[in-house]
């Protein structure tokens, strides 16, 4: 299977506290075809630094049940090596949900590329504030996007 371009993200919530809020909005992305959850760990801080790395099992009921649906197809992708880092960024007393998703709506530009004999010799996600700072762009304050080669 052909997967389209991959990417992981960490989101971090502050003293261990998630409210579920994020689901409705994975849940749309994933419904309409846009990514496709590829994996998914959680791991836990407490306020001492000890790390404790959570599968969908091993979440509140409520929580489980909000992102079981969202992985139906996950696989274990992520190795050790990638908790620990994950828990070298996260601050004491949190929890990070730490996904691999495929950009699955990329996956027939990918395609078209290819058979064009086209391809990608750079991409980079730049961060809202970035971003954000080149549309609010004033002469005197000309902050470049740093696209790389």
């Amino acid at each position: 299977m052909s997967l389209g371009p991959v990417e992981y993200m960490v989101i971090e919530f502050p003293g261990n506290q998630f409210k579920g809020e994020i689901i409705p909005a994975l849940r749309e992305v994933i419904d309409a075809g846009v990514i496709r959850i590829i994996d998914q760990v959680f791991v836990r801080k407490d306020d001492r630094g000890n790390v404790s790395v959570m599968e969908l099992k091993d979440l509140q009921k409520d929580a489980a049940e909000a992102f079981a649906p969202l992985a139906r197809d996950a696989s274990t992708l992520f190795a050790e090596e990638d908790i620990e880092k994950v828990s070298g960024i996260m601050e004491n007393n949190s929890s990070v949900a730490l996904l691999l998703f495929e950009h699955v709506w990329a996956t027939r530009f990918r395609d078209a590329v290819l058979n064009a004999n086209g391809r990608v010799i750079a991409g980079e996600r730049i961060e809202k504030e970035r971003v954000d700072a080149a549309l609010a762009w004033k002469p005197e304050e000309q902050e470049a996007l740093e696209v790389a080669p």
